[in-house]
């Protein structure tokens, strides 16, 4: 499976390592450039790349980036793949400025499916980058950390759900693109590496006015 992130921050670099570990093609962009990755590239084992190159990958094109990034992507590309495209993203108003958009009602992954013209699968959001480096443990273990994966298409939450249990995490449906403000920020389901349990009841427990762009 080929694999394209576009980011190589703390998220990106990370997933970055665990997927080349499981033996995945994996390629990484950033907006600086193929050359500013040498080290990610060194670390990580994933093949630096522009971001046009990540955006075409063939099965899986993680997006790694802010909000204020997500309009300057190769929509052209994106809008036209037939990948499954992950959107990590969490959307902070102090950080990123308004958007009407999201003021209107749209969760921040949704606004992002219509940004790029593609259907988008929220996951990786709601976990720390350190617990998310750090953490994983193997099926069946106890206290592993579950996280919630968001989206209109089922067969793509499906793979993506395997994608994160081959990566040491349990996974759990977290629901429709419209719902994916469950697992946000200022959610009980936000950064508080929870089992599959505790996360399934945090999802349950969520209070829309709460949401951090609320």
């Amino acid at each position: 499976m080929e694999i394209g992130i576009i980011g190589s921050g703390y998220v990106g670099s990370t997933l970055a390592g665990h997927l080349t570990d499981l033996g995945y093609k994996v390629i990484i962009a950033n907006s600086r450039g193929p050359e500013s990755l040498a080290e990610v590239a060194e670390k990580t084992g994933a093949t630096p790349v522009t971001v046009e190159q990540a955006a075409a990958a063939k099965d899986i094109v993680i997006v790694a980036v802010p909000p204020t990034a997500m309009e300057k992507l190769p929509v052209e590309i994106l809008s036209a793949s037939q990948a499954i495209i992950i959107d990590t993203g969490n959307y902070y108003p102090a950080r990123d400025g308004a958007n009407v958009n999201l003021k209107n009602g749209l969760t921040d992954s949704e606004w992002a499916a219509k940004v790029l013209g593609h259907p988008v699968i929220k996951a990786f959001n709601n976990i720390l980058s350190t617990s998310l480096a750090s953490k994983s443990k193997t099926e069946g273990s106890p206290d592993r950390i579950a996280l919630s994966v968001a989206g209109d298409k089922e067969e793509h939450k499906q793979t993506v759900q395997a994608l994160i249990n081959e990566m040491g995490f349990d996974a759990i449906d977290g629901g429709s693109l419209s719902g994916s403000w469950r697992q946000q920020p200022g959610t009980p389901a936000y950064c508080h590496d929870l089992d599959k349990e505790a996360l399934t009841a945090a999802l349950q427990e969520a209070d829309v006015s709460k949401r951090a762009q609320s």
